[in-house]
């Protein structure tokens, strides 16, 4: 890969005079207010001093030549007046020295002042394709403050707000920051400084009923809902499906995010791999861990593109080198400057400890501390600041580091507020090539609209779903050879007891099915690893709008159907006919109908409560429990007559219930019911498969009146699953 080339600003000789003559007038424009600010204004801290000269400089209206300079000599200019050396810097600016030795240094392109460019060991991707947003987007917040709503429980996401709470605990104070197109804000910060809160704020993903103060995007109040869909959002893990590899995994959400079809889709990912160097791992699996896959930097990436194959004018990243090496954290962090140069991309990212080489690459640092921002600058300005205010830098010490100790060492000091910036202080945001309205043309309205219809996006969902199934061994491969193997040991256990007669066979063959009901049902809860898995996903797209959650859970249950209805097959072919059971083909149709609809019915069961519990543990257990009540009030154990009434209603929200009345009056209804005789005494039929049938209660009627309650389950909990993972999406924090 090849280092983009440097502005030729920085490496052009003949501009120096240039550059010179653009500082003097600065310096002439700036001395008269600047003599005047040195002389008359006083501030108890000298952080808030330097912070009220950086951003006089950088409220300057479009006119002030300042704007001109490049970064190094605005840098320079900074560091002199807000050090109050105003004769020291006319001195400078008026030495004819200074274009011939001084400059020639500062606007060098190997200069250590062109910070912003990446490391020399860790080149820039080859240059980007222009992006096909063509409105930038600046962001800005005003007064921002947020309280944590308390926890009641784990349903919180559903109850918020009752009398049993906790006194609101504040995240954020009074907080004012910025973030610009073309560059790279980092918001950093201790643990618990709030940093990941302030990301989800910017990034509409937090609801605004806890959040006072304002986000502004182009100088507009933002509307999350439509700005989610424009922008891209990272989260900290990486929540991929192991099993896909990293161009389907792109491919994917390439096709869910665009509405140009596949071959649309297929290019931007082919761009997109180039972009993120994964060529050379494109048809690898994403895999887990480190025991198999890619490696925890390509993942990252993996996960960065994911977001980025829509093309969003926004990135935000949570922590994009936590886990990582500092060769992968290095080179992740590379990438990103080199979208936000080349792309005009705005990139808000938390970080926590990065490197120097990592931290040289942000153009501007957002520093929060018990919810305060301490500075919102360059980082050669917050090293400034410190120099200032006392503190002597040690060598090879990061400055980020230092400065999270030393400022709340200094906030432990002085009772003077965190938050230094002046109350009459209001940022104006360089309006320049940004355009004033959010949504402005109608390329932007189309985006806020899904990019697939309906049936678009179920047809995408469930390829991937089958891609994702057919790999999984535990769901896929176990689940098959489970089936059969269980019909054959269970054929063979109760070989023929259909065809004996008396009191024995009888209870044997209703234990048979008991035992058929009992693994039906349980058997289904290993897919409940898969539907968590999945939840997370789920989640995180349909966040910034790539598709709907009813696509969602109606592929799923499309996609369950077939797959399914052959594990029914497997299992009632050979235990049907080894048990001996009524032996006729529509007995056999029916018996496998009935199991079709009991493994749905459970799959429906596990899908929705997988998407109620917060962990696999609680899921299990949840489902666990459920399905031993099920069982207890089935009616087998305990006859309907003697459930206590105030009971009465779990033995028709049973599960059990239905599918076992089902096989005894597929075994004993009917006509051939009437004629088959289930016990004999003294050589006489005391006892036919219909006067059984109406000892228990059942009527052939029943037969298929049970079947439509089955389906109404299904249904149910398919329903269920749709409104708790609807309000899991789009009920933000």
């Amino acid at each position: 890969m090849v280092r983009p080339p440097t502005p030729t600003l920085y490496s052009q000789q003949s501009a120096h005079l240039k550059y010179f003559a653009t500082a003097r007038s600065t310096f002439s424009f700036f001395l008269p207010s600047f003599l005047e600010f040195s002389c008359n204004t006083n501030f108890p801290n000298p952080f808030q001093k330097s912070h009220f000269l950086e951003r006089k400089i950088e409220s300057t209206n479009k006119s002030s030549p300042m704007r001109k300079l490049p970064k190094p000599m605005h840098a320079v200019l900074t560091t002199l007046v807000s050090t109050a050396q105003v004769g020291a810097l006319a001195h400078l600016l008026a030495s004819p020295i200074l274009s011939s030795h001084i400059f020639p240094i500062l606007f060098s392109s190997s200069s250590a002042w062109t910070s912003f460019a990446p490391p020399s060991s860790m080149e820039l991707p080859v240059k980007a394709p222009v992006s096909r947003h063509k409105t930038s987007y600046t962001l800005e917040t005003k007064n921002l403050s947020y309280k944590l709503c308390s926890r009641f429980d784990e349903l919180n996401w559903i109850y918020c707000g009752g009398t049993l709470r906790r006194a609101p605990k504040v995240i954020l104070r009074d907080v004012k920051c910025a973030a610009s197109p073309g560059e790279i804000t980092a918001i950093a910060g201790p643990s618990g400084a709030g940093k990941t809160t302030l990301l989800e704020i910017l990034a509409g993903k937090i609801s605004s009923c806890e959040v006072s103060g304002q986000v502004l995007v182009n100088s507009q109040p933002m509307n999350a809902k439509h700005f989610r869909r424009i922008s891209g959002y990272v989260t900290q893990d990486d929540s991929l499906f192991p099993l896909l590899t990293v161009k389907e995994t792109l491919l994917y959400s390439a096709l869910l995010r665009l509405p140009g079809g596949k071959k649309e889709a297929a290019n931007r990912v082919r761009r997109l791999l180039k972009e993120l160097g994964l060529e050379l791992v494109a048809d690898s699996r994403i895999g887990e861990g480190s025991n198999w896959g890619i490696s925890g930097g390509e993942r990252r990436r993996v996960s960065i593109g994911v977001d980025l194959v829509h093309d969003p004018a926004v990135v935000f990243i949570d922590e994009p080198t936590s886990g990582l090496d500092s060769a992968s954290a290095l080179h992740v962090a590379t990438l990103l400057k080199s979208m936000a140069l080349h792309q005009g991309k705005t990139i808000v990212l938390t970080i926590h400890q990065p490197g120097f080489r990592i931290l040289e690459l942000f153009d501007r640092l957002v520093l929060l501390s018990n919810g305060y921002v301490i500075h919102d600058g360059s980082l050669h300005f917050l090293e400034e600041r410190l120099k200032f205010s006392g503190h002597q830098i040690p060598l090879h010490v990061n400055v980020l580091e230092f400065s999270i100790d030393a400022i709340e060492s200094l906030a432990e000091q002085n009772s003077v507020s965190l938050n230094n910036q002046c109350p009459h202080e209001i940022r104006n945001i360089s309006e320049g090539h940004i355009e004033r309205t959010l949504y402005a043309n109608n390329h932007q309205e189309k985006s806020l609209c899904y990019p697939n219809s309906i049936l678009e996006e179920v047809l995408i969902l469930g390829q991937r779903f089958c891609s994702n199934i057919f790999r999984t061994k535990e769901l896929f491969a176990t689940r098959v050879i489970q089936a059969l193997v269980a019909g054959l040991i269970l054929g063979t256990i109760f070989l023929n007891v259909g065809k004996k007669t008396g009191p024995v066979a009888l209870q044997t063959r209703i234990g048979f099915f008991v035992f058929s009901l009992t693994f039906l049902l349980s058997s289904t809860t290993e897919g409940l690893p898969i539907f968590l898995q999945e939840r997370k996903i789920l989640m995180r797209e349909t966040s910034r709008g790539a598709y709907r959650v009813s696509s969602y859970v109606l592929s799923n249950t499309l996609i369950f159907l077939p797959f399914l209805l052959m594990v029914a097959l497997l299992y009632s072919t050979p235990v049907y006919w080894l048990v001996g059971l009524r032996s006729s083909i529509y007995g056999f149709l029916y018996f496998s109908l009935v199991v079709w609809m009991v493994i749905l019915m459970s799959n429906s069961f596990v899908a929705c409560f997988s998407a109620l519990v917060p962990n696999f543990i609680m899921g299990t257990s949840v489902i666990s429990g459920l399905m031993g009540s099920f069982f207890l009030f089935s009616g087998y154990f305990i006859s309907k007559s003697k459930i206590p009434s105030y009971w009465i209603f779990m033995h028709y929200l049973s599960l059990f219930k239905y599918p076992f009345e089902c096989f005894l009056i597929n075994e004993y209804g009917g006509e051939q019911g009437n004629k088959r005789c289930l016990e004999y005494d003294k050589g006489e039929c005391n006892l036919y498969g219909s006067g059984f049938l109406r000892q228990q209660g059942l009527k052939d009627s029943q037969k298929w009146s049970n079947l439509a309650v089955m389906f109404g389950f299904i249904i149910g909990y398919r329903v269920l699953c749709f409104v708790i993972l609807w309000f899991r999406c789009y009920r933000r924090r």
